[in-house]
Parts: structure tokens; sequence; C-alpha cells
């Protein structure tokens, strides 16, 4: 099996940072991407940032400029920095693992969020 654990979500004021962890871990046969994901209340989850093994970066366009995802393949751990956060960016916050494992399946593996909460 495959597991993901996110963590750094938190309080923070606008304009302030935040930066979130993922790490990947367990049967990982080859690890191909990883990317982050929100989803604030009542609203669908979207997609807020992704970086392939390769090293490729997708953003959102609602963060570019703002947040920056990168990967330690040593440690097969992603991280997301945010800066200038705004309240817009309040959400529980997914780390996704799209990974081959032991069993040469490929799949999607989630972890189980971590809330991330903009206010003054």
């Amino acid at each position: 099996q495959v597991h993901v654990v996110e963590s750094g979500g938190a309080l923070a004021q606008p304009g302030g940072s935040l930066r979130l962890s993922c790490a990947a871990s367990g049967s990982i046969f080859q690890l191909y991407a990883m990317g982050w994901y929100r989803q604030a209340p009542g609203k669908q989850r979207q997609l807020v940032a992704k970086i392939t093994s390769g090293g490729l970066t997708t953003y959102d366009d609602s963060v570019k400029g703002r947040f920056t995802v990168s990967f330690d393949y040593a440690k097969n751990t992603a991280f997301l920095q945010m800066n200038s956060l705004q309240g817009d960016d309040t959400a529980v916050y997914y780390c996704n693992a799209d990974a081959t494992d032991d069993t040469y399946r490929r799949n999607d593996h989630w972890g189980q969020g971590t809330q991330v909460t903009v206010a003054s």
C-alpha cells in the first residue's frame, strides 16, 4: 500500500505564508507526480498545484505567483509554499500521489487533508 500524509495546515493572517508538506511512503514502485488539491466548504475539490517526477509544474491561475510546489525525491515528499495568502485560500488541502505500488498498479493515493484557514 501507498500512504500519503499531509501536514502544515494552520491559521494564517491575510498576506501571510504557510508551508505544507506531503510525505508518500509504503510500497511505492514508481512515483509519477504529486499534486495539491483543495476543497472549500460547498465547493468541489480543485487542483492547486502539481509536480511530476521530471520536475514539471502546473498551477491553478488563482495561485500563480503566490504558491510554489516542490519535491524532495530522496524523501518522496512534496511541499507547497504558500505566500500572500488570501481569504479565498481557506480550504482543506489534500495531497495526491500518482504512483505505482508493488503490485504494479498505478493509482491515485490521497492523504487525509490538512486545514488551512486564512483570517485576521
